[in-house]
């Protein structure tokens, strides 16, 4: 189930976002502990957008109606305005927000166009710039891929194709251990979703995914959005870590019920 992988990396990822130590032990260190943990706008957007294809809802209405309920979940500003405006048109971002909402795309249609057009569906209703829509259509792909049993190298090589080396800092191309001592907290598409995918890539169950997003000084909660769902497919859940505990601890009912619909 990615939406729930989705959900459960914002919520592992948000405890280090802003907060987190330069010198963490991300090999050893809790998985969950500390007051900065909980859910953000990432698990909202992502439980907006599959509470509309579920029941065949209006997406920007539902993401409208749901946002509001949670106004200070972390909405970066001009999608805070996007949410609580009267204005609902796209403003050109290329900002990683379309990608960590996508999840349950990836995870809801069984037909690769039309898992692809509904991914892109999601994006443009604020994130309409190239790079917007082409993170929320990679990651919705790479889930895709993963549960229709593409190995590790061919989602490496699909993501690759999307962001090559040549053009992109922090392409997949890199590993983790030469994107560590470069890499700077980065909000956008382009910053996010290849090093995101690397962290998954770098992975041997979710846990070591987890640990690897925490090895980045990184939008920690939206990697984990980006990347957690790809990862709960690949491995056929979540191993050791107690998912549903976790998720019912720190999701609201009315969200807890949405995951669960």
């Amino acid at each position: 189930m990615a939406v729930k992988g989705a959900v459960l990396g914002d919520i592992l990822g948000a405890q280090f976002e802003f907060d987190r130590p330069k010198n963490l032990d991300w090999k050893n260190v809790p998985l969950a502990e500390g007051d900065a943990i909980g859910f953000t706008d990432d698990t909202v957007m992502t439980l907006a957008i599959k509470k509309a294809l579920k029941i065949g809802a209006n997406l920007v209405e539902t993401m409208v109606e749901v946002g509001r309920e949670y106004p200070f979940a972390g909405y970066g500003g001009r999608f805070f305005n996007w949410i609580n405006g009267n204005n609902h048109e796209p403003y050109n971002s290329w900002g990683n927000g379309s990608a960590m909402r996508t999840s349950f795309v990836g995870e809801f249609y069984e037909d690769y166009d039309e898992m692809q057009k509904m991914a892109e569906a999601t994006a443009v209703v604020s994130h309409n710039h190239p790079e917007g829509i082409k993170g929320a259509v990679v990651t919705a792909t790479c889930i895709w891929m993963a549960r229709h049993g593409k190995n590790k190298q061919e989602i490496y090589d699909y993501v690759l194709e999307q962001y090559p080396k040549e053009n992109y800092e922090y392409s997949i191309a890199y590993s983790l251990d030469e994107i560590r001592p470069r890499y700077k907290w980065n909000e956008s598409c382009q910053g996010s979703v290849p090093a995101a995918m690397r962290c998954f890539y770098e992975s041997t169950d979710y846990e070591s995914f987890i640990r690897n997003v925490f090895s980045l000084e990184c939008d920690s909660d939206t990697f984990g959005a980006i990347a957690g769902g790809v990862a709960e497919e690949f491995y056929g859940g979540f191993g050791d870590v107690d998912a549903d505990g976790l998720l019912k601890k720190y999701l609201t009912p009315d969200l807890w019920e949405i995951l669960n619909m």
